[in-house]
């Protein structure tokens, strides 16, 4: 007989998107989940499940909070250990911090310590499934890939393909980037938990004739997601201009190489001109909002309200290491900080959606991770709603729950993260 688990706590599970209607009314609070082969199999009252499963074993985490995992659809897991870097813009961080870094990638016994430290540290903030940018080496895939499979974790990932305007020894060329691509799609994608997605940096680093070939890729293997950068800083998009004049502006450099479509994932998106935006809604795309990257490197305010209200998909990511923080909590409170700038602050139910359900989405993986369901993926996190005194002494004045939550969500690190489960299994607490 299959081993069966039955947590109890307040379980967060969403019937709906609350960005349509009232933010609440999305929401629903039970007594405990049931985990049964990885998967959930039934949520509802304790004594209910208790009584319909006597064999279950059970974790009774109290009034602790238990959602969906955290997913954080857009990060650079070989970034890991110069996050924080002081200063400078895009261009500038990416030639002092990151390509330097990156070059170490070649080594596969420093890409495995990165990437298993990486995987260590998501965990113990929540973070349970991602998508990531490797670097330009196979190596670098092969490392995360393996640290992801050992834990039965759910993870994308990629080659970075750059070959120009990047240091030699991070540059391959359209043919290799095309081969290599291929061939670790052919290696990786669908075994276990693993996905593979086709991945050129962003336009300025790759020739119109990578672009080419990766839009090539992706056509030959549309179920596959892409991943690139789109209209992060208003520098940058000059510098696309200069280097591909004909086109109409940034989207369409990706657009005319094949590169746009409903299984692309475009990070940042802060600076959109309306034909973006209506060509993004039109192909149903996945715009990735990373606040604390955007206000750590200077990059602008995403226009979460209004995108939304268009209709598009929008996940939430931390973008390590040009985000300043590993937490999806962290991330949360940025988002909800730049809201409040643009004027629109975001409910902590719009907050918790966006980091779950609405990441989720944007991966096309929301029949399976990012929400509290039957039949879906026992990927977990427990939240303790008052993990620091400071927390705790303003949760204690709270009259609902989403003013117990909002506190953590603002003030919260991994100390709020009681316990985790990826597939089913306690991975932490």
């Amino acid at each position: 007989m299959a081993q069966k688990t039955l947590l109890k706590g307040r379980i967060l599970s969403f019937n709906g998107s609350p960005f349509e209607g009232e933010p609440t009314d999305a929401t629903e609070i039970h007594e405990a989940v049931l985990i049964e082969e990885g998967h959930v199999a039934a949520f509802g009252a304790a004594s209910d499940l208790s009584d319909a499963h006597p064999d279950a074993g059970v974790k009774d985490y109290g009034d602790h909070l238990i959602t969906a995992g955290f997913i954080d659809p857009h990060v650079h897991y070989p970034q890991t250990a110069m996050i924080a870097s002081w200063g400078k813009r895009l261009i500038d961080w990416l030639n002092s911090y990151t390509f330097p870094e990156e070059m170490k990638f070649s080594d596969p016994d420093y890409a495995a310590e990165i990437a298993n430290r990486y995987l260590d540290i998501t965990a113990a903030h929540g973070t349970t499934t991602m998508c990531s940018f490797c670097t330009i080496h196979p190596e670098s895939v092969d490392a995360f890939f393996a640290a992801a499979q050992a834990r039965g974790q759910r993870v994308v990932a990629g080659k970075t393909c750059m070959d120009r305007n990047a240091p030699r020894g991070l540059q391959d060329t359209a043919q290799a980037g095309y081969d290599q691509s291929k061939a670790l799609l052919e290696k990786w994608h669908g075994v276990d938990r693993i996905s593979y997605a086709i991945t050129p940096r962003f336009s300025p680093t790759s020739t119109p004739g990578q672009l080419e070939a990766m839009g090539a890729l992706w056509s030959e293997h549309p179920e596959c997601l892409m991943q690139t950068h789109l209209s992060e800083q208003t520098d940058e998009i000059e510098w696309v201009r200069s280097l591909f004049p004909k086109a109409r502006d940034y989207l369409d450099t990706y657009e005319q190489f094949g590169l746009l479509g409903g299984n692309g994932l475009y990070g940042h998106a802060i600076h959109l001109e309306d034909r973006e935006r209506d060509r993004l809604r039109e192909v149903d795309a996945g715009l990735i909002h990373c606040p604390t990257s955007n206000t750590f490197i200077g990059s602008g305010l995403f226009d979460m309200n209004g995108l939304i209200r268009e209709g598009h998909r929008v996940g939430l990511a931390t973008d390590t290491g040009g985000g300043s923080s590993f937490s999806m909590l962290r991330t949360m409170a940025a988002a909800y900080e730049i809201g409040q700038l643009r004027g629109h602050p975001l409910h902590p139910s719009q907050l918790l959606w966006l980091g779950t359900v609405g990441s989720a989405r944007t991966l096309r993986m929301d029949d399976r991770i990012g929400n509290i369901a039957v039949g879906m993926e026992a990927d977990l996190v427990v939240l303790d709603l008052a993990s620091t005194p400071a927390i705790a002494q303003r949760e204690a004045h709270a009259d609902d729950l989403w003013e117990s939550v909002f506190p953590t969500i603002m003030m919260g690190d991994d100390r709020a993260v009681a316990d985790v489960w990826i597939g089913g299994q306690a991975v932490s607490g």
